[in-house]
């Protein structure tokens, strides 16, 4: 259906501070998982469900910040910074599986057993790759622009010489994998079980939104909404994407 609109070991301890992102944000939580310390910004009422939030590449948790706060009327949401972005350890071994198991991780140790998700991009893979490993505890996903890693050739770009807020080390590691994904995560759709709703960017995004329109086909339980306004729609077009993201949440 098509809608168009214009378990790793862990140590956790509480810190606060003040950046950016702090507006909404409640509280930090940092979790080490098999040592790789993640950071996640959490607000929302306590009793609230949970909705996690994973960013794309080269972003961190802040970029949810305007729409963080609408969802957070509803939810406990937990923008995490997943590993190296943000204020998350930079280890240097990056994949769309390591940084699967980091949240699915971080949610043992918060003794979260059953979330939304939402993710955006990259995030957007790691998302696929959590509800595909473990269906059972996802209640909504959500997918921004984000269709299933396929093979598609991207050149790396060149290192930017200004210092920049995520390891370099992230590109081409990721880069690499969507060149040449593992053929399972796509086998593997029909094993997602949670209702899903994907949002394409439309026109104006770089991703090919047939390949958005091939992947509800194959969801058990898929539906497509378009917000023509390129590749960031939750920061192009916040008020849009949060209208389309609660009405299917609280459907």
């Amino acid at each position: 259906m098509v809608q168009r609109l214009n378990r790793p070991t862990a140590i956790i301890w509480h810190f606060q501070r003040a950046d950016s992102y702090s507006r909404g944000v409640s509280e930090r939580r940092q979790v080490a998982v098999d040592g790789v310390r993640l950071v996640c910004h959490v607000s929302g009422a306590r009793d609230a469900p949970a909705l996690v939030l994973l960013h794309g590449l080269g972003d961190d948790g802040s970029t949810w910040e305007v729409v963080g706060e609408q969802f957070a009327r509803h939810f406990r949401v937990l923008a995490i910074d997943l590993r190296g972005h943000g204020m998350s350890d930079h280890p240097g071994a990056y994949s769309f599986e390591l940084m699967r198991d980091d949240v699915l991780g971080l949610l043992d140790q918060l003794g979260l057993d059953r979330v939304n998700l939402l993710g955006h991009s990259m995030g957007g893979s790691v998302a696929y790759l959590i509800a595909e490993k473990e269906p059972g505890r996802i209640n909504r996903l959500v997918l921004e622009d984000t269709p299933p890693p396929f093979p598609w050739e991207r050149a790396v770009p060149d290192r930017p010489d200004q210092p920049l807020p995520f390891d370099w080390a992230v590109v081409p590691a990721i880069y690499g994998q969507l060149s040449q994904p593992d053929p399972a995560w796509s086998d593997r759709l029909t094993e997602i079980t949670a209702p899903t709703l994907i949002i394409g960017g439309g026109p104006d995004s770089h991703i090919p939104q047939d390949k958005l329109e091939e992947a509800v086909t194959r969801l058990p339980n898929g539906t497509l909404q378009v917000i023509p306004a390129g590749h960031h729609m939750h920061t192009a077009r916040p008020e849009e994407f949060t209208a389309a993201v609660l009405g299917f949440l609280r459907a």
